[in-house]
């Protein structure tokens, strides 16, 4: 006679090492996740360590500007070419991968190439100093939001390998770039060496995928997912638009040498933000894994993941603190005094945004667009407003304050509307993400 418990106990037998399995193959992810960020992440720090000791401050806050604009336009590209790329084929059969991503790669390089020749046009009319940055990121916007298409291409395809290493040629590819942009010696020559290196990696991107980017099928990609996309664009344009708006309202209000120290303050956490977007890479992909799996820890997994870098982060902006002056000075020279002042506030605004990662994460995993879409937009509202109202009353310290306050207000809202999400997606369980 077969024994009840018996029976149960041989049938769940297999559960424990398929779910060892499991979890060794995310961790896996979530590690070449971290490398092919820290190789993005250094190679952004390079460029702007270089600028900064290179120009001068002024000079590194026109670069700041080109550099705020280009996070706008990689905010229209991921929201309708890679965002619904990671949330409806994230783990699907390599032929329904392969299609999409072709797609989705081709949709990113027709943003590059209509925002670039948008930015090559005002860059173009605009006179000294800014003009020639603007015009020299519309040459190389095309490749630069190429290159990032990949990354997500390989990501939700669960090979970042392959997105290491495309971005570790890149890198390479930058070097000699950087040192024949030092000898010319102005903002337009960086922007060129850092497009050129992203170039490299993107070209190299289609030879290992063996995907040629389709452009001509960008529109039927974009009306095929537009449930999503749209969302996705006008949140993702909400997040990058909102410090775009900072960025010109701060140099407005206190001047273009405020934009830079800011950006200081952002490289000084640059080791840590690499963590953190090493991380965004494969975080949608992950939950929407769990979610198809065990959809009652996604809840879980988002709170390990926001509190975790939420921890991480106010552990770096400590060991900031105890920097000295010294190694500041050798790393980020004249910029390093205004800059080093920032670092309690800007700490506390990345890890208040650190913890909302970890909600939004959950949000896309569901598909729940509208939310995400609400969320973003009352976050970007309260960064600019906070990041504008600061500055006015306070100059460039005033508006970090601003934005920390701003950042943690956002999270709690992002919390909210995720524990809403989950309770209707526990009550109506056949309502799934569309995954073809």
């Amino acid at each position: 006679m077969t024994v009840k418990g018996e029976k149960t106990t041989a049938s769940a037998a297999p559960a424990g090492p398929t779910r060892r399995t499991a979890k060794r193959a995310m961790v896996g992810r979530l590690s070449w996740g971290l490398a092919d960020q820290a190789v993005c992440s250094m190679t952004n720090f390079a460029v702007g360590i270089y600028v900064a000791q290179s120009l001068g401050l002024a000079a590194f806050g026109v670069f700041s500007l080109a550099w705020v604009t280009y996070g706008v336009v990689l905010g229209v590209s991921r929201g309708l070419a890679t965002d619904p790329l990671m949330v409806r084929f994230s783990g699907v059969p390599v032929a329904s991968w392969r299609a999409a991503a072709a797609r989705s790669s081709g949709t990113a390089l027709g943003v590059g190439a209509a925002a670039g020749a948008v930015c090559l046009v005002v860059g173009l009319g605009l006179g000294d100093p800014v003009g020639p940055a603007f015009a020299a990121l519309g040459i190389v916007l095309p490749g630069l939001l190429l290159q990032d298409a990949w990354r997500f291409s390989f990501f939700a395809a669960g090979t970042g390998r392959k997105a290491f290493v495309n971005d570790l040629l890149g890198g390479v590819a930058l070097v000699p770039a950087m040192v024949v942009a030092a000898r010319v010696g102005s903002v337009a020559a960086f922007v060129l060496a850092w497009g050129t290196a992203a170039a490299v990696a993107a070209l190299y991107g289609c030879l290992q995928s063996g995907i040629r980017p389709r452009s001509t099928r960008a529109r039927e990609w974009v009306r095929e997912h537009r449930d999503l996309g749209y969302r996705y664009l006008v949140e993702n344009v909400g997040v990058s638009g909102a410090a775009q708006l900072r960025a010109y309202g701060l140099g407005a209000i206190v001047g273009v040498s405020a934009v830079g120290v800011v950006r200081g303050a952002e490289l000084l956490l640059g080791p840590f933000l690499a963590v953190l977007m090493g991380l965004s890479l494969v975080t949608v992909a992950e939950a929407a894994r769990v979610l198809r799996r065990a959809p009652h820890r996604l809840g879980t997994f988002c709170l390990v993941l926001g509190g975790g870098q939420a921890a991480a982060a106010l552990l770096w902006g400590t060991a900031l603190l105890l920097l000295p002056d010294r190694l500041g000075e050798l790393v980020l020279g004249g910029v390093w005094h205004s800059a080093s002042q920032l670092i309690v506030p800007a700490t506390l605004g990345v890890a208040g945004a650190s913890l909302g990662t970890g909600a939004a994460a959950g949000l896309r995993a569901l598909g729940a667009a509208r939310r995400s879409l609400r969320c973003q937009m009352f976050a970007s509202a309260c960064y600019v407003t906070g990041g504008l109202g600061g500055a006015a009353l306070a100059g460039t310290v005033g508006s970090a304050w601003g934005v920390a306050a701003a950042t943690v207000s956002g999270s709690a809202v992002w919390w909210l509307h995720l524990r809403s999400a989950l309770r209707e997606h526990r009550h109506d369980p056949i309502r799934e993400v569309r995954t073809s």
